[in-house]
């Protein structure tokens, strides 16, 4: 059986927890602080522009040679101006729970996304994961990291 692995990531952003908030909140978004190269694009039709607990957003990402695969999440829970969570429903992990959490600290914001995915084909699975899932996440959030600090600062 596969492991369960978790990633952390920690920013201070100098704004307001409404500006915050009000950023992260919009699926809309979060093709901008994607690399390009995940060629991620938000398909859904009908999921809105704020989040919302049940609400489903699907994806296309393409995270090995450019191939697309399509990506469901629900967001589970939100607790308005503090946390939501997005569930993978359909897609490349057999477990996708992420973490979005949002407090006001002295200067800023305090961002904490917490992940736990696991993946796939067992040994194959955590095999593929010390060979790049785990390098490519950590490029993606550190992507993130960067974007953010340019759009709003250090």
């Amino acid at each position: 059986m596969s492991k369960v692995y978790s990633l952390k990531s920690v920013q201070i952003i100098p704004i307001t927890l409404d500006e915050a908030w009000s950023f992260f909140s919009r699926p809309g978004n979060l093709k901008d602080i994607t690399p390009s190269y995940m060629g991620f694009t938000v398909r859904s039709k009908h999921s809105g522009d704020r989040m919302y607990a049940g609400q489903i957003i699907e994806y296309t990402v393409k995270p090995i040679l450019g191939i697309p695969l399509y990506w469901m999440t629900e967001i589970t829970h939100v607790d308005e101006g503090k946390y939501f969570v997005d569930e993978q429903r359909f897609g490349p992990y057999s477990l996708w729970h992420h973490q979005h959490h949002f407090k006001e600290v002295s200067g800023g914001v305090e961002m904490t996304d917490l992940v736990h995915y696991k993946l796939p084909f067992w040994i194959l699975g955590d095999l593929a994961n010390a060979l790049f899932v785990s390098k490519q996440l950590r490029e993606i959030f550190d992507f993130r990291y960067k974007t953010v600090e340019e759009k709003f600062g250090k």
